[in-house]
């Protein structure tokens, strides 16, 4: 058992946060009450404690979004730093990111939920329903939305009427109603709406099936990779630019990899699959040849020179080909930029002699943490796994592996708005 004694109102932030870890830590490890009624009322005041925790969370996280902090540590981005470092899922990640970038828009939210007056659900409702509204317009969604919740609204009830306000603003600038909900649509058929802006520009939303999904990484994935190292736009603003490259007739190939066995193009039932792993029923595989180009895939030194030593300082295409059939994503760990629109990573650096292009001695890696493993290499850890693919976990920098371990294993292991007025 620890002991805790911390003077409130002098000391610092890191003495209340470690305080804190200690005491989240001696609870967590005690047995649960016996008495149903004592846990409730526990329940209760944890909960309001948590969502008083939750505000400082914001703030810790804004700032190092606001700094790039996450950079530092090998992260393309504060999203990716919280999935993967910290371990949270794609929607927890999101609803506290876009809480941390917006409660210096919603001065009522923050102040309440800093008080312990407004409970986490209901400030991440309002975060996500004014985060694509201007100034004035997230001013009048925050009174109104927490008028909701002080009437005693549930938080969806909050929620839905948050994405009316956003539909309520879209019609004000004439366009057409809000789509269907996305679970009347299925997953057969593809389809995609768009939303006009109030600034005038369009959000899009829709679903690709498996197939039409194939088209759309092998055509824009070569045109999303990073013009060069000075590119800092990230992956959504590059694909963005490279779908804007088609529409406008600029680009007129397409690639779609599909893995299958011989037997199957010639009628067998075996699935084929993508190269990030999505199975392919056999009939959808050959329907797809029927269009395309087949080209065998040799994993050896046959008829497709995968072994280029020295000579060659750029992987072949039929070496990328094997590449991403070996990495459905980026070989760094936690990292989930598709392998198809990641770049070809030398393990031990081509310029230092070190790494030929050869097959087993390159593995994909996205744009940027190619550049990082070549500024930093001393924050990462490379690895093989039982199936020969190179795995890298990201260390933190140098200056603060004394004081924060790598949690989650991202470390080396043991062993080395009245609104249509």
């Amino acid at each position: 058992m620890h002991s805790v004694t911390v003077d409130l109102e002098a000391a610092s932030t890191t003495q209340l946060v470690n305080a804190l870890s200690v005491i989240a830590t001696e609870l967590a490890q005690r047995e649960t009450p016996d008495s149903a009624a004592a846990c409730l009322e526990l329940t209760e005041t944890l909960s309001a404690a948590a969502d008083m925790q939750e505000s400082a969370l914001a703030g810790f996280i804004g700032r190092v979004d606001a700094a790039g902090e996450q950079a530092r540590w090998g992260y393309p981005s504060t999203r990716a730093w919280l999935r993967s470092r910290l371990g949270m899922r794609e929607s927890r990640a999101k609803e506290r990111l876009t809480l941390a970038r917006q409660r210096h828009r919603l001065p009522q939210v923050a102040e309440r939920l800093a008080a312990g007056e407004l409970s986490y659900g209901y400030a991440t409702t309002v975060a996500d329903s004014v985060a694509r509204l201007d100034d004035t317009d997230c001013a009048r969604a925050e009174t109104t939305l927490l008028g909701m919740a002080d009437q005693g609204f549930s938080a969806g009830k909050v929620a839905a009427f948050g994405r009316r306000i956003r539909d309520v603003i879209a019609e004000r600038d004439g366009t057409e109603d809000a789509p269907d909900e996305d679970t009347k649509r299925g997953y057969a058929k593809s389809w995609l709406t768009t939303t006009r802006s109030l600034d005038g520009g369009r959000y899009v939303k829709g679903w690709l099936n498996p197939e039409d999904a194939a088209i759309w990484d092998g055509t824009l994935a070569p045109l999303a990779k990073p013009a060069g190292p000075d590119d800092r736009r990230d992956v959504a603003e590059r694909t963005a630019a490279a779908l804007s490259s088609v529409l406008s007739g600029g680009h007129k190939a397409s690639k779609v990899t599909v893995i299958c066995d011989l037997d199957t193009l010639t009628g067998g039932n075996a699935p084929a699959r993508l190269t990030d792993g999505t199975p392919i029923p056999a009939a959808q595989a050959r329907r797809i040849a029927l269009a395309a180009g087949v080209s065998p895939l040799l994993l050896g030194r046959g008829n497709t020179p995968l072994y280029l030593g020295y000579r060659e300082r750029f992987a072949s295409a039929a070496q990328r080909q094997v590449l991403e059939t070996l990495y459905p994503s980026c070989a760094v760990r936690g990292c989930e930029m598709p392998g198809t629109l990641c770049e070809v990573d030398h393990v031990h650096g081509w310029a230092l002699g070190n790494s030929p292009t050869d097959i087993d001695q390159l593995a994909l890696t996205c744009g940027w943490h190619n550049r990082f493993k070549h500024t930093s290499p001393d924050q990462i850890h490379i690895t093989k796994d039982p199936d020969g693919r190179y795995v890298y976990r990201l260390l933190p920098p140098a200056d603060a592996r004394g004081a924060t371990g790598p949690p989650g294993g991202t470390g080396p292991p043991d062993d080395p708005l009245d609104w249509a007025a």
